[in-house]
C-alpha cells in the first residue's frame, strides 16, 4: 500500500485525484494538506500545514500552488519521502529547490501529469528536428477561466522540447500584439486563450510551403491528469534519489 499526503486536496485537482484514489486497492491518501482544511467525503484528515501531520507517507503529491514547494521540500528531506510536484508555474528558485531535494530524495516534477501529452512533445521534437529548417512553429494554447499562469506550463514544456531539437535555436515570441513587422523564421510563436470550463486543449502547428502539419491534444476532463500523477506517484516511490520527470516513465516502459 503506498501511503499518500496530497498537497492541496480540497482544490479542483486535489479532489479528482482523491476519487480515483479511492478506487485503487494500492494507493491510499493518508493526509491531506489544503489553506481550506474542511471535512472530505474521503475520510482523511486535512491539515492546514503540512508539518501538522505527524504519521508517515511514502509520497507527497502536491496540485496547488508554487509557493507551497517551499514548505514541501523540507519536509519531504526531513522524512525520507517522495515528493511529486505537478504544479505548473514554478520559477527559478522553485526548480532549484527541487533539484536540491533530488540529491537526498527522489523528485518527480513535470508541468502537466498526462501521459498523452507527454507523447505528443515527444512527438513534436522529433517533427521539429526534422523539418524545422523550412517550416513556421506556433503553440496555441486554450484553458479555463480559472487558470492563474499563461502561457501554461504545458505549452512551455512542448516549445522547450522544439527548441531542443532546433540546432540553430529559436527565439519564444508570445502572444506577438502589438507588433509591426513580419514574422521571422527564428520565433516559436506561443499563445494562450482562456475562456470557460475546458481542461485543456494545446495545438502545435507547423507550416511549411503548401503545407500545414497540426499536432493537437484535447483534455476532456481532470481525470487524465489524476490518473498520470497516480500512476508517477506508483513509479517514484520505486526510485533512488533523483530527479524524474514524465520522461523517465515513458522511457521505463
Amino acid at each position: 500500500m503506498i501511503k499518500t499526503i496530497l498537497n492541496g486536496c480540497n482544490g479542483k485537482m486535489g479532489r479528482v485525484i482523491s476519487g480515483e484514489a479511492s478506487k485503487m486497492p494500492d494507493i491510499e491518501i493518508t493526509a491531506g494538506v489544503d489553506k481550506n482544511t474542511a471535512e472530505n467525503p474521503f475520510g482523511y484528515p486535512v491539515f492546514e500545514r503540512i508539518d501538522q501531520f505527524s504519521g508517515k507517507a511514502d509520497v507527497i503529491i502536491d496540485f496547488s500552488r508554487p509557493e507551497s514547494v517551499s514548505a514541501l521540500v523540507p519536509y519531504a528531506v526531513k522524512n525520507n519521502t517522495a515528493l511529486l510536484v505537478a504544479t505548473t508555474g514554478l520559477n527559478e528558485e522553485h526548480t532549484g529547490l527541487l533539484e536540491q531535494a533530488a540529491e537526498t530524495i527522489p523528485v518527480f516534477n513535470s508541468a502537466n501529469m498526462s501521459l498523452g501529452v507527454n507523447l505528443v512533445k515527444e512527438v513534436c521534437g522529433r517533427v521539429a528536428s526534422v523539418l524545422s529548417d523550412s517550416f513556421d512553429i506556433e503553440v496555441t494554447e486554450f484553458h479555463h477561466n480559472q487558470k492563474v499562469d499563461a502561457p501554461s506550463g504545458t505549452a512551455l514544456m512542448i516549445a522547450k522540447a522544439i527548441e531542443k531539437e532546433i540546432t540553430e535555436g529559436r527565439d519564444f515570441v508570445y502572444g506577438r500584439t502589438p507588433q509591426s513587422g513580419k514574422r521571422k523564421n527564428t520565433e516559436i510563436g506561443i499563445h494562450a486563450i482562456r475562456g470557460g470550463t475546458m481542461p485543456g486543449e494545446h495545438s502545435i502547428l507547423f507550416a511549411g510551403p503548401d503545407e500545414i502539419i497540426e499536432i493537437r491534444h484535447l483534455a476532456l476532463s481532470r481525470r487524465i491528469f489524476a490518473l498520470g500523477a497516480l500512476r508517477a506517484a506508483r513509479f517514484i516511490v520505486e526510485q533512488r534519489p533523483g530527479f524524474y520527470n514524465m520522461d523517465s516513465i515513458l522511457t521505463n516502459d
